[in-house]
């Protein structure tokens, strides 16, 4: 049984930083693709950013190049998303997902396993 396990979410001033954290476990991910995605209040979820764990193949939502990174720990299986310069409009519940495919897509559909999400706040 797949398990996602995010943390690190908090409340934040705009400016700051946060780090999330995304814990795996129920096989191995070496050939998952690993990806953030967030959903504000009264909006549709979307996506963040997205790793290929074997490889490091990434992408991002325009919204949060440059300031966003996804790293991975293979030691630990564990995904992580450094969030940085965090605006207001980043405010949203964030979600951890797993995906079997090998393309590194923001295309909700192709992950197949969820956690549970952690909010981030952002103030202003």
């Amino acid at each position: 049984q797949v398990v996602l396990v995010e943390s690190g979410g908090g409340l934040v001033q705009a400016g700051g930083s946060l780090r999330l954290s995304c814990a795996a476990s129920g096989r191995s991910f070496t050939s998952y693709t690993m990806g953030w995605f967030r959903q504000a209040p009264g909006k549709a979820r979307e996506f963040v950013a997205a790793i290929r764990w074997s490889g490091g193949t990434t992408n991002f939502a325009d919204s949060v190049k440059d300031r966003f990174t996804i790293s991975g720990d293979n030691a630990k299986n564990t995904v992580y998303l450094q969030m940085n310069l965090l605006k207001p409009e980043d405010t949203a519940v964030y979600y951890c997902a797993a995906s079997t495919s090998i393309v590194v897509a923001p295309a909700e559909k192709l992950f197949q396993y969820w956690g549970q999400g952690t909010q981030v706040t952002v103030s202003s």
